[in-house]
C-alpha cells in the first residue's frame, strides 16, 4: 500500500502540470468592464476615448476605438511577468476594423519591465517594449508588424529589429485573429485566422532587419578615398578627332521633296465648319455673354476626301543627320575600380545561440488612427499552441462565419443592383445599334444619355425606347412608308430667365444650371457614342 503512494503523488503532480499547461498565461475577453483592470494613459496627447462595446451584429464585447483622428493609449499590467526564453510562447488577439483602416495602427505592444517608480498612467509611445505585433496601414504601409527590441550585450543598447516581408493586413471589415508563435528553436510563425502567413528565424539576417547578430566586420569609418583614385572604367579617347565631313548642324528630319499631294485633296475646305443646325439662343445677350459663335463640327466634305486645308509635304528622316560628335570611349589605363573603405572588426559584434528576450510585464495598445470602430478582443498569451487554437475556434470562428455570410449577401445584392442598372443601359445602346433603327439612332442616343445623367428617369427612358422599337418594327412588318431620317435636332437653347427663377432650388443650383445650358449651347459638338 505504501509503495502505491509515490505513484499516486506522481500521477497527481502530472495532472496538475497538465491542467496548468492548458491555462492561458493571460486572457482578456472584455466580457466584464475593463475599468480597474486596464489603465488609460493620462498623457495630454492621448485624447481618444476607449469604450467597451459590442461587435457589430454580435453579443460579444470588445475594447473599442470610439473616435476618429485621435491618439489612444491603454495598458494592462500582468500579475507575473511572462518569460520568452524557455519553451513556446503564443501571442494572439482579435481585431475587427468595423469602418475599415485607411490610415492607422491596430497593433499591441508587449511591454518589458519598467524602472522602479514607473506609473502605468504615464504609458506612451516612448514606453519600452519587447515586441510590437499587429496590423498597421497608411499610405504605402500595409503590414502586420512584428518588431523585436533586443539588447546588445556588448553595448547595452536596445535595437529595433523588424520582420522582413511581413504579411499584409486583410482589407475587409470582418473580425480577424493575429497570432505570433515563438518557438524555443528560434523560429517565429505569424498566423492570420489560424493560417500561417510567415515563418522566420530570429537569428537569420534574411528574416530580420537589421539582423539580431551584427556583422563581424564593418567598413572603417575613418578610411578615406585617396584623391588620385580613378573610378572611371571608360574615358573619351584623347587622340580622337572629329571627321571633316561630320555636320553637327544637320537637322534630324527634312521635307520629303518626292511626296505629292493626294488626288482629290480639298485645299479650300476647312477641317471644321460652323454647325448649320445651331442657332443663337433667344435670350443670348451680346453685352453679357459676348459675341455668339456657332459650335464647330467636322466638315462632312472632308470625310470622303483624303484631306482638307493647306497641303504640306511630310517630313522624313535626314540621311545626313549625325548629331553631336563625341570622342569614342576607350579603357581607362588609370582605372582602379570602385573604391571601398577597408573592413575592420565590428566592436558591436557578439555571438548568440538564441535571443535574449526581455520578459513581458504588461500589454499596451498605443496607436494613432484616422478611423473609429476598431475593436480589440480576446487578447491571449499562452505557452501552448492548442490553447490558442481552442480559443480561436470557440470565440472568433463562429463570429467570422456569420460576418462572412452577411458580407456575401450584401455583395451579391450590391452586384445585382449595379449589374441591373448597367444591363439596362447596355441593352438600350444595343437597341440603338439595330440597323432598321438607324434613322432614329441620334434621338435614341440623346434619350439614353439623358437617362445616364438622371437615373431617376431610367424607367421612363426604357419605356420610350421600347415604344419606338415596337412602332418601327410594326411598320416594317405590316407596311407603311419607310421612315424618313428625322431632322437633326438643333442645339437646345437656354430657357428664359424668368422660367429659371420659378423653381425652389438654391442659388447654387441656378448657377450650375445656367452653366450647363451655356455649355450645351456654345460648346463645339464632338463625336460621341452616337457617332460610333
Amino acid at each position: 500500500m505504501m509503495g502505491g503512494r509515490p505513484l499516486l503523488l506522481l500521477l497527481v503532480s502530472a495532472l496538475l502540470v497538465q491542467i496548468r499547461a492548458s491555462d492561458p498565461l493571460l486572457y482578456e475577453s472584455f466580457d466584464e468592464d475593463f475599468e480597474g483592470r486596464w489603465v488609460v494613459s493620462k498623457k495630454d496627447e492621448y485624447q481618444g476615448v476607449w469604450k467597451r462595446a459590442k461587435s457589430d451584429g454580435h453579443e460579444d464585447y470588445g475594447l473599442l476605438v470610439s473616435e476618429k483622428a485621435r491618439k489612444y493609449a491603454i495598458i494592462k499590467e500582468l500579475d507575473e511577468p511572462v518569460t520568452l526564453k524557455d519553451g513556446t510562447v503564443v501571442l494572439q488577439f482579435e481585431v475587427r476594423l468595423q469602418n475599415g483602416l485607411e490610415c492607422g495602427g491596430a497593433y499591441i505592444k508587449y511591454i518589458r519591465p519598467q524602472e522602479a517608480g514607473w506609473d502605468a498612467k504615464e504609458f506612451d509611445n516612448e514606453t519600452p517594449y519587447t515586441i510590437m505585433f499587429g496590423p498597421d496601414k497608411c499610405g504605402s504601409t500595409n503590414k502586420v508588424h512584428f518588431i523585436l527590441k533586443h539588447k546588445n550585450p556588448k553595448t547595452g543598447k536596445y535595437v529595433e529589429h523588424h520582420l522582413k516581408f511581413p504579411p499584409s493586413v486583410p482589407y475587409d471589415k470582418l473580425s480577424h485573429v493575429y497570432t505570433a508563435i515563438l518557438k524555443p528553436d528560434n523560429e517565429v510563425r505569424i498566423l492570420i485566422d489560424g493560417e500561417e502567413k510567415k515563418k522566420a528565424n530570429f537569428l537569420s539576417a534574411d528574416d530580420f532587419e537589421p539582423a539580431l547578430i551584427p556583422p563581424k566586420t564593418i567598413p572603417d569609418p575613418d578610411d578615406k578615398k585617396p584623391e588620385d583614385w580613378d573610378e572611371r572604367a571608360k574615358i573619351p579617347d584623347p587622340n580622337a578627332v572629329k571627321p571633316d565631313d561630320w555636320d553637327e548642324d544637320a537637322p534630324m528630319e527634312i521635307e520629303d521633296v518626292e511626296a505629292t499631294k493626294p488626288e482629290g485633296w480639298l485645299d479650300d475646305e476647312p477641317e471644321e465648319i460652323d454647325d448649320p443646325e445651331a442657332s443663337k439662343p433667344e435670350d443670348w445677350d451680346d453685352e453679357e455673354d459676348g459675341e455668339w459663335e456657332a459650335p464647330k463640327i467636322d466638315n462632312p466634305k472632308c470625310e470622303e476626301a483624303p484631306g482638307c486645308g493647306e497641303w504640306k509635304r511630310p517630313m522624313k528622316q535626314n540621311p545626313a543627320y549625325k548629331g553631336k560628335w563625341h570622342a569614342p570611349l576607350i579603357d581607362n589605363p588609370n582605372y582602379k575600380g570602385i573604391w571601398k573603405p577597408q573592413e575592420i572588426p565590428n566592436p558591436e559584434y557578439f555571438e548568440l545561440d538564441k535571443p535574449d528576450f526581455d520578459p513581458i510585464a504588461a500589454i499596451g495598445i498605443e496607436i494613432w488612427t484616422m478611423q473609429d470602430g476598431i475593436l480589440f478582443d480576446n487578447i491571449l498569451i499562452a505557452d501552448d499552441e492548442k490553447v490558442a487554437t481552442s480559443i480561436l475556434e470557440k470565440t472568433w470562428k463562429p463570429k467570422y462565419e456569420v460576418e462572412k455570410e452577411k458580407e456575401k449577401a450584401e455583395e451579391a445584392a450590391a452586384a445585382a443592383d449595379g449589374l441591373s442598372e448597367f444591363q439596362v443601359f447596355d441593352i438600350l445602346y444595343k437597341i440603338a445599334d439595330v440597323p432598321f433603327l438607324a434613322p432614329y439612332k441620334t434621338k435614341i442616343i440623346d434619350v439614353i444619355e439623358k437617362g445616364e445623367k438622371q437615373p431617376n428617369i431610367t424607367i421612363g427612358i426604357l419605356v420610350s425606347v421600347v415604344v419606338v422599337f415596337a412602332t418601327v418594327l410594326f411598320r416594317i412588318l405590316f407596311g407603311g412608308k419607310k421612315p424618313a431620317a428625322p431632322v437633326k435636332p438643333a442645339v437646345e437653347a437656354k430657357k428664359p430667365k424668368a422660367a429659371e427663377t420659378e423653381g425652389a432650388g438654391s442659388s447654387g443650383d441656378k448657377v450650375e444650371k445656367e452653366e450647363d445650358e451655356k455649355e450645351e449651347t456654345a460648346a463645339p459638338r464632338r463625336r460621341s457614342r452616337r457617332e460610333t
